[in-house]
């Protein structure tokens, strides 16, 4: 009992920073409010480029047309620098809707498998985080842990739902004995626990670590109860619970990368913690990990090979969440980010600095020789992956953010420049965005893709993605025109979510205003650390 006592005092404490992140503001609800447009009885989408998720090579112009929120037609309605053959275009029904989208490309809606809730105090609240995402395109999130709380976060799916505050879909996994009044010590709590939490409306599980006996029966009775999984393997119980016995066990998937390398240790049975290690001197937590896919059986070795035959052979799936840890090997890179100057709330900015309380701000003396380990870290790390998906393996996208300087939305984007950096096409980065993360979500049946039968979830942009993700920013891309003026191209123009249309760049200007506002009542301003 004292040693489960001792785990379950670390995924508690993890939960409370993660609350303290946000402050009591983070239980502030959206507002319920009409901005969208729509949804309406037919909605047709005129002359896009559609940029699927099937790893189909891009086509247009397409009308798509939409009625009641289902996708009910795809037509092709001419070919590149010709004009639209006009007798080919589906008809606009009375009361319909129409969309004007040429020279745009149109992708399925972004789903983060990896979102959480909240972004401050005072005014920092839902509202402020769910614009962000929406402004990125992003439709459908995973919340795994309800952290503030499983019955704000149903009510707050709820409404978005029904479309009555402007967010994603929201898939609620609450974290493992959310709201037990004892800690769950035996596998028939355990059980009960997951009984409880199905009743209560959850979409899932998310996991930190427990005893095996009472991992393998809560993941079990939820499996049995139809419902999904998810886990970040807490160093405190991944030497005796690594990725490998969550995947045996038939947990669904993973966030980060912990617990990867210690299924692929060969010459050790756990990390090499330096002997003055402390795990709440989060310098040492996340310092000493960066050094941990080194000590890892090394690519393409037998042991590597069999492991990550094993977990696809068992549909396991990584949401590796490459964006929140890139502050490890370039902290002034994420620090200095042109986007905080805009849309960083103050507070937000203030749990971000150098801190021996706040929860990823370990910043105590981060210099070059960390920075060189997480280089390497992630040098292996995204080799690992882009075979994973190479052999067939699913890799989604999340992000953390609310952390380590990575912004809500913002860092959505850039979960995709990396996945292209570990080497992914930019049609398998898409496909992560999208389809991947409907099938690990288990909703691939009405989202990931544009197809007839699915929902009208969808991404406008006026660049092409595919050659530059960094059109898909709010802050748009640098461009140098003819006449020598550098001007800005992209950002997201329209998401679409169930058949409603939203004015992607209106939504990001709401955003900035909330951030002016509380730069002006606290009279704060975006300043480097120690100066």
């Amino acid at each position: 009992m004292m040693r489960f006592l001792t785990k379950w005092s670390f995924a508690i404490a993890a939960a409370a920073m993660q609350l303290n992140a946000f402050g009591q503001a983070a239980t502030m609800k959206a507002p319920e409010v009409k901005e969208g447009d729509g949804p309406h009885s037919q909605l047709v989408i005129r002359g896009a480029t559609l940029i699927n998720s099937t790893l189909a090579p891009p086509t247009g112009p397409v009308d798509i047309v939409v009625e009641k929120n289902r996708i009910v037609s795809i037509t092709t309605v001419g070919v590149t620098g010709q004009p639209v053959d006009a007798k080919r275009r589906p008809v606009l029904k009375p009361g319909g809707k129409e969309l004007q989208a040429e020279g745009m490309y149109l992708m399925p809606g972004f789903i983060d498998t990896h979102a959480h809730i909240g972004g401050g105090s005072k005014n920092a609240h839902a509202e402020y985080v769910f614009k962000l995402w929406m402004a990125h395109g992003v439709t459908t999130i995973a919340e795994p842990g309800s952290m503030n709380g499983r019955e704000w976060t149903l009510e707050e799916k709820d409404k978005s739902a029904k479309n009555l505050i402007t967010a994603p879909r929201i898939k609620a996994y609450s974290r493992f004995g959310l709201g037990s009044n004892t800690p769950i010590s035996t596998p028939e709590q355990a059980r009960a626990w997951v009984q409880a939490n199905a009743k209560a409306g959850s979409d899932g599980i998310k996991f930190f670590g427990a005893a095996p006996e009472i991992m393998k029966a809560a993941i079990d009775e939820n499996k049995k109860l139809g419902l999904r999984s998810m886990m970040h393997h807490s160093q405190t119980d991944v030497g005796r619970w690594n990725a490998l016995n969550s995947a045996r066990a038939g947990l669904n998937s993973m966030e980060h990368w912990y617990g990867l390398p210690e299924a692929l240790f060969a010459d050790r049975t756990v990390q090499n913690y330096s002997l003055d290690y402390n795990y709440t001197n989060e310098q040492d937590r996340f310092g000493e990990a960066g050094t941990l896919w080194k000590q890892a059986a090394p690519p393409f070795s037998e042991k590597w090979n069999a492991v990550m035959n094993e977990m696809i052979a068992l549909n396991f799936t990584l949401s590796p969440t490459l964006n929140i840890y890139e502050a490890n090997r370039d902290l002034m890179r994420a620090r200095r980010a042109e986007w905080h100057d805009e849309y960083t709330m103050p507070q937000l900015w203030r749990f971000y600095e150098p801190s021996w309380n706040s929860h990823g701000s370990y910043w105590h003396s981060w210099g070059t020789e960390q920075e060189i380990q997480w280089k390497e870290n992630y040098r292996l790390w995204m080799m690992f992956l882009n075979e994973y998906k190479n052999r067939g393996g699913r890799v989604t996208t999340g992000t953390d953010s609310g952390f380590i300087y990575e912004l809500f939305g913002f860092s959505f984007i850039r979960e995709l420049e990396l996945l292209r950096e570990a080497g992914f096409h930019p049609l398998e980065v898409i496909k992560a965005a999208t389809l991947n993360g409907a099938e690990s979500l288990g909703i691939d049946q009405d989202l990931g893709s544009v197809e007839v039968g699915k929902l009208a979830d969808f991404v406008l942009v006026e660049e092409n993605p595919l050659q530059n993700f960094q059109v898909l920013y709010g802050t748009g891309a640098i461009r140098l025109m003819p006449d020598n003026k550098v001007t800005r191209v992209g950002g997201v123009r329209y998401t679409i979510k169930d058949g409603v249309i939203y004015d992607a760049k209106k939504l990001l200007a709401d955003v900035k205003k909330m951030v002016d506002d509380e730069k002006a009542k606290t009279g704060m301003k975006i300043v480097q650390p120690g100066r």
